[in-house]
């Protein structure tokens, strides 16, 4: 299994620290690498329109997302530091190879939506601070991509260090945004009252949503976590999670302070104002010297814009290698995705300004928000299956509350989706000159994303039912042992499934050899996760087929024969070649009618590929 990150994982030392401070100093960074994509562009677009259109009322709707952010950030960070897998890693060995191609164009649409975000705040930034017309703006912002390059070659540290600066300029700048605008206290503390005055506000409330608990951030997270190395003992590992969840705490409420003074700025100029309709970054930057009385406030607003779109497009880079690597096992040069990664959002955002013109950027800015927010839900459910699987996070699961609040966020965000989705694809029908091309395009492609996610939602639950139901021995290990007589066969291989064919194989072997012969009880772990990492896989199904083999092996060598136990991993027809070529035998004896691979297998014409890719006899019993 490839390390995730592998040129920086495992590459900061937490241990050996002289002091509690610098040792929780040592695992600070990740969630601030993590929380430049909840202050991005994209959010500065919902932001400004949400504050001038509602005014403050839809501050709660940015504290429900930061709650909900810091919790999920936290059930990805354990991921990581647990299973030391990433969220695509952990998707890759869990569901079958069309579903991970799916889940893995789904995450790219969402980080190309979300690098769309900042190539046009960064170009925007550009634009309002030198002047630069707003195309040539969206052009320079390829150069960031040799910035990526010098900053992963000087290390992770040092790349937390500039993003943590970027985040302190971002900061500061709305400290004074703030003295400048004076907002109404009473107003602020009532906005973090629920309500949704307009369908409009749910638009964007569902923006909101999209632009703070973003899917690419989840998959960054539990990787970036495992760039630390420290004592893998239960007692470090605890010690790990404690000090990200500080982290991510410190982190994601610095965040939630720039989005709220965002939405803050635009009520208090804009909304109380009457200027209800600002919902373009420029013209915020516009009247914000008028209104505030002080040239600083434009040019403030601008270099935050700067340090914001920059410091998230790295993170946003990183994530796409995450993605890519996690589900697809494919490693890409850095330079080289992130040219394409920066092309695929630089076209659409020319040709929309040519056409369009730059008075569209606040709607392009907030529909790739409300993009990101229709994915989260194929992010947000593996994750909390996942980090509630006992056998997967060894005893690092996540208790039942924390589960029930984990899903009540899930439901809430996929429930606020398909609402968006329902009302989006009714308001195009009825105003669609052919809706009949709608009706054969559009709502079956709806239809098929609902079936996916009700299959990604319910599939962990229906198959450890079925684990615990069948827990792989039908017949409980109840071995029937025949009488034994002297042979000459002296090492001899037996295929194991933990089914009825078990019984006559093992008979079958005994028969050849006695009680002198060396027995090696062979079985081979044939999950997706087996095929893909091997030895490394430590599923629910590898954890039990070696309990099941070790438990063969005691009540055989309780019989009095020498018995030794080898586990397998991938395609039968591969592994068992490779492991008798390996060893000694003098035969292999196998059973029928067993798992479907091992059926297969004797049935099949792969049966003729095993006979010619081993050295020794080959023994079929039908049961």
């Amino acid at each position: 299994m490839s390390k995730s990150l592998e040129e920086v994982n495992q590459s900061v030392q937490t241990q050996n620290k002289t002091s509690i401070f610098r040792k929780i100093l040592a695992f600070f960074g990740p969630a601030y690498l993590v929380s430049v994509g909840y202050m991005d562009p994209g959010n500065w677009a919902t932001d400004i329109a949400g504050g001038s259109q509602f005014g403050y009322s839809l501050l709660w709707v940015l504290l429900m997302s930061n709650m909900m952010a810091l919790l999920l950030q936290s059930l990805s960070a354990r991921l990581g530091i647990v299973t030391q897998r990433d969220l695509a890693q952990a998707s890759r060995e869990t569901y079958s190879k069309p579903i991970n191609y799916i889940l893995y164009f789904l995450a790219e649409i969402a980080i190309a939506a979300c690098d769309l975000a900042e190539v046009l705040g960064m170009a925007i930034g550009i634009n309002l601070l030198f002047d630069i017309p707003l195309i040539e703006g969206v052009l320079i912002t390829v150069l960031d991509t040799f910035l990526l390059l010098f900053l992963i070659n000087k290390g992770i540290r040092k790349m937390e260090a500039f993003i943590i600066v970027l985040v302190a300029i971002i900061g500061f700048s709305f400290v004074f945004e703030m003295i400048f605008a004076q907002p109404e206290l009473d107003k602020v503390v009532y906005g973090l009252i629920p309500s949704i005055p307009t369908e409009t506000a749910l638009y964007i409330a569902i923006g909101i949503i999209g632009a703070t608990v973003m899917p690419h951030n989840l998959y960054l997270h539990s990787s970036l976590v495992q760039t630390r190395k420290f004592d893998r003992t239960p007692d470090g590992i605890k010690q790990a999670l404690k000090y990200n969840f500080i982290d991510s705490t410190i982190a994601l409420n610095l965040a939630f302070f720039v989005n709220a003074a965002i939405l803050i700025l635009a009520a208090a100029t804009f909304y109380r104002n009457g200027m209800f309709e600002v919902a373009e970054i420029q013209d915020a930057h516009q009247f914000l010297q008028p209104l505030l009385g002080t040239k600083w406030a434009p040019i403030l607003f601008a270099v935050a814009l700067i340090a914001a779109g920059q410091s998230s497009t790295i993170t946003g880079t990183l994530a796409g290698q995450i993605v890519m690597e996690g589900y697809l096992n494919f490693r890409m040069q850095p330079w080289v995705r992130r040219i394409i990664t920066r092309l695929i959002a630089i076209v659409p955002a020319v040709v929309v300004i040519l056409i369009y013109g730059e008075s569209v950027t606040g709607k392009l800015l907030i529909l790739s928000q409300v993009i990101l927010s229709l994915q989260l839900g194929f992010a947000i459910i593996p994750l909390i299956h996942f980090v509630s699987d006992k056998t997967k996070m060894k005893g690092f699961h996540i208790s039942k509350i924390t589960q029930v609040a984990a899903w009540i966020i899930a439901t809430i965000i996929v429930s606020l989706n398909a609402k968006l989705v329902f009302n989006e694809i009714v308001g195009w029908l009825e105003t669609s000159e052919n809706p009949i091309v709608l009706w054969l395009t559009v709502v079956p492609l709806a239809f098929g994303f609902l079936i996916l996610l009700l299959y990604i939602v319910f599939k962990p639950f229906i198959t450890k039912a079925k684990q615990e139901f069948q827990n792989h021995s039908p017949h409980n290990l109840n071995l029937q042992f025949s009488k034994i007589g002297t042979y000459n066969t002296k090492k001899i291989a037996i295929a194991v499934d933990f089914s009825s064919a078990d019984t006559i194989a093992i008979n079958s072997a005994f028969e050849l050899g006695g009680i002198e012969a060396k027995y090696t009880l062979i079985h081979v772990v044939e999950t997706v996760g087996a095929m893909v990492y091997g030895k490394n896989i430590e599923d629910h199904e590898t954890l039990i087929d070696a309990k099941l083999l070790a438990e063969y092996k005691a009540m055989l060598s309780h019989k009095g024969f020498t018995v030794k136990t080898k586990l397998g991993y991938g395609k039968p027809n591969k592994v068992i070649p490779e492991i008798i070529n390996k060893g000694n035998f003098d035969v292999l004896v196998m059973g029928t009618h067993g798992h479907t691979g091992f059926k297969d297998l004797i049935f099949g014409t792969t049966v003729d590929k095993l006979r010619h890719k081993i050295s020794i006899p080959l023994f079929i019993v039908k049961n």
